[in-house]
């Protein structure tokens, strides 16, 4: 079928160049398709050049050689009607007013989700250039964890926008080639895109260091004619070796592309002959026993190098790539790496998840490269459902694209494979969330380890949890995954929602208090009304934001009751608002300031600070007495009658540098059942080289318990003087 032969007026502008691609795109490229497919790409591509007809590219091009040179790269992949529509219509939405409704009445509801996919989200306001990237990027990675083809299109959309940026400026080309580094091209590696992998990162490297990329591409031509005899010697040999075998192969010499150089100089600080010096060669074969056929008589014919052999079929990578990798010592002492695989597993290795397309059949017949990716996505739609913002999420998803990995064993022989640098909290939560969430203690290879510990190649790794253990915000500082740490974080903010919960609903009983009306005539009708006007979910939300101090409990007590009907302003001035009741134990909603370290039985004021919740200061604290604490924030607070826990607190003691001093005065606190849980001693100023100064910090319950710890310590002879620290 020509695109001749369709009679359709709006195809009258149509430049002749973009003419005779889409010819060529419908009668050839798409080849594979049935003739009801390409007549519907037909009418795809006469809707998208009608819709951008009298646009342009920076170029001079017109547009619609963009999205019709997108669809083109998708058939190499051999992707279905449906994605090869989604690309030639995919900026139809964004550039020309066409709206997801028309598209799904025109070609249906998955075309239209496929370009929606596409589509920025240009109607929202962003803080930042940086936010609304983010936003973006995960509203595309959402629709890919919908449906896998909105990243393929995206994908072959950046490719194509990287082989023409030529005319665009310098500074917005390297932004691109640096976003195209640091995310396609690691997502292309990650669903097993090779080829469009390799040469995303060789157009970023152009763009991002024109010099270097220039010098290399130079040397790299002069090296090949070089290289080319010797090349030719070792081809011969090898495939001469595996005719003698009666092993049927193909074998062909493996260019390395050009930012795999130079990346390879950088991380081993190598020159540019010392990498060119491995010879690489790729062999392919009819099944997998030949293939391990084929690596003993390579071994044969050239000495392999110990420990550079490693096997990709028994254990692939996440991307689903098989192959046997072995180093060689070739003729001269030259090394030569050779790649040996399969004829589908060579199809796997340059597309990936694209190789054995899944919308064919289902989830029918899914192979394990589909199943690593389908399960990879689901862990995104985990990631975005707890990360608290877009930026965020983006942060998450850049560090599970490292494309390093290690592999490691369950005690039961499962293998899974996870970024180089992962600890055994990582590991938990890539067995199961829950396992992650309730992790007390790792055992490697049968050992007791610290949570963490590093895992390296062939670790067997097994996690010990409890029903009622939960995550540590210690282990924000060494895991490594993106899943790891949205749980931990999420986790965490929904503790601190809980507590702030709490206090702000304590906060507002004061509120109440301190316009003399109690918290109960408030209806849930009132409450609804009040929800509605701020434009909030829940009272739970407008009670967490109170003790995170972005609302105050005044404003917001008068606000419901003039809703409800009972405010007036004489009201005011009655009784004393009560005091709220601190326990010492409500988490991270309410904190003891650190300059002053406030413990039960010292006079006490609350300040709420933004995102931080209630701070406790003593009535005498250096903050608020030289005014660095606004006062109308001040509320009043107590120590509650049933504090039972311990506090910090800093003590300073000047004491004879003697020996048995430091001992003795250790004994002195734990007689008086305090515990040290911090010490550091220094040459105190204006006293001589007899005199040391020590500085602890105690853990007592309140302040009779201080008195106690400080009458023991001025029992000593040694000590001079003892005082309780302020800043």
């Amino acid at each position: 079928m020509l695109l001749a032969d369709i009679d359709l007026p709006e195809l009258a502008s149509t430049a002749p160049e973009v003419f005779a691609d889409a010819n060529r795109f419908l009668s050839l490229n798409t080849s594979y398709l049935k003739l009801e497919d390409r007549q519907f790409l037909a009418t795809a591509f006469c809707f998208a050049d009608a819709s951008h007809r009298g646009q342009v590219r920076r170029s001079g091009e017109p547009y619609i050689s963009h999205p019709l040179a997108v669809a083109t790269i998708l058939t190499q992949w051999k992707l279905d009607a449906q994605a090869l529509a989604g690309a030639l219509l995919h900026d139809v939405m964004e550039d020309s007013g066409v709206t997801k409704l028309e598209l799904t009445e025109k070609f249906g509801k998955t075309v239209a989700e496929l370009v929606d996919g596409m589509s920025k989200i240009d109607k929202l306001e962003f803080q930042s250039k940086e936010e609304a990237q983010a936003e973006n990027f995960r509203k595309m990675l959402l629709a890919m964890a919908r449906d896998l083809r909105v990243m393929l299109i995206k994908l072959a959309d950046r490719l194509h926008n990287m082989r023409t940026m030529d005319a665009m400026r310098a500074d917005k080309q390297k932004r691109i080639a640096r976003e195209t580094m640091e995310i396609y091209a690691p997502i292309a590696n990650r669903i097993g895109l090779n080829s469009a992998y390799q040469e995303l990162d060789d157009l970023a490297f152009k763009y991002l260091h024109p010099n270097r990329y220039g010098v290399l591409s130079k040397a790299l031509k002069a090296a090949r004619g070089n290289r080319r005899e010797v090349v030719g010697r070792i081809l011969d040999s090898i495939k001469d070796k595996l005719a003698a075998a009666k092993i049927e192969a193909s074998v062909t010499g493996r260019e390395k592309n050009l930012y795999s150089i130079y990346r390879k100089m950088q991380e081993k600080q190598l020159s540019f002959s010392e990498v060119l010096d491995i010879y690489a060669f790729r062999v392919i074969v009819k099944d997998v026993p030949t293939s391990y056929l084929t690596l003993g008589a390579l071994h044969a014919l050239f000495k392999p190098i110990p420990g550079k052999f490693k096997d990709y079929i028994a254990i692939p990578k996440a991307n689903g790539y098989q192959s046997l990798h072995t180093t060689l010592f070739g003729p001269y002492g030259t090394p030569i790496e050779i790649q040996i695989r399969s004829g589908d597993m060579h199809r796997i290795a340059d597309a990936g998840v694209a190789s054995h397309w899944m919308y064919k059949s289902g989830d029918e017949g899914f192979s394990d490269v589909q199943k690593k990716t389908h399960q990879w996505l689901q862990s995104l739609l985990e990631m975005q459902t707890e990360s608290g913002d877009a930026v965020e999420f983006l942060e998450h998803i850049k560090v599970d694209l490292f494309p390093d990995q290690v592999y490691v064993f369950t005690p039961k022989g499962k293998i899974f494979n996870m970024p180089a640098g992962s600890c055994c909290v990582d590991f938990a939560y890539a067995v199961h969330s829950d396992i992650g969430d309730s992790c007390i203690a790792a055992k490697i290879n049968h050992e007791l380890v610290p949570l963490r510990t590093r895992l390296k190649n062939g670790d067997q790794v097994e996690i010990v949890s409890a029903v009622h253990a939960r995550p540590n915000p210690s282990w924000l500082t060494f895991v490594t995954t993106g899943k790891a740490r949205s749980h931990i974080r999420h986790f965490l903010k929904s503790l601190r929602f809980e507590e702030s919960v709490l206090l702000g609903d304590r906060l507002l009983a004061q509120g109440f208090a301190s316009l003399n009306q109690p918290l109960q005539q408030v209806s849930d009708d009132v409450w609804e009304r009040y929800l509605k006007e701020n434009g909030e979910k829940s009272r739970e939300v407008v009670k967490a934001e109170l003790g995170l101090g972005k609302r105050l409990a005044m404003v917001v007590a008068k606000r419901l009751l003039q809703l409800a009907g009972n405010w007036q302003e004489e009201l005011v001035g009655g009784r004393k608002a009560a005091a709220v009741a601190v326990r010492g134990s409500e988490g991270m909603a309410i904190q003891c300031a650190r300059c002053c370290n406030p413990i039960p039985g010292d006079p006490i004021l609350g300040f709420v600070k933004k995102d931080q919740g209630l701070v406790i200061h003593t009535h005498d604290c250096p903050q608020i007495a030289h005014g660095r604490i606004d006062s109308e924030k001040l509320i009043d607070v107590e120590w509650d009658a049933d504090v039972n826990r311990l506090f910090d607190v800093p003590v300073r003691i000047l004491a004879q540098n003697d020996r048995g001093t430091l001992a003795a005065i250790a004994t002195a606190i734990a007689e008086a059942d305090a515990n040290i849980t911090a010490v550091a001693t220094q040459e105190p100023e204006g006293f001589s080289e007899r005199y040391m100064q020590i500085q602890f910090t105690l853990q007592v319950s309140n302040r009779t318990h201080l008195a106690k710890v400080m009458k023991n310590l001025r029992q000593l002879p040694s000590a001079y003087r003892i005082q309780r620290m302020r800043s």
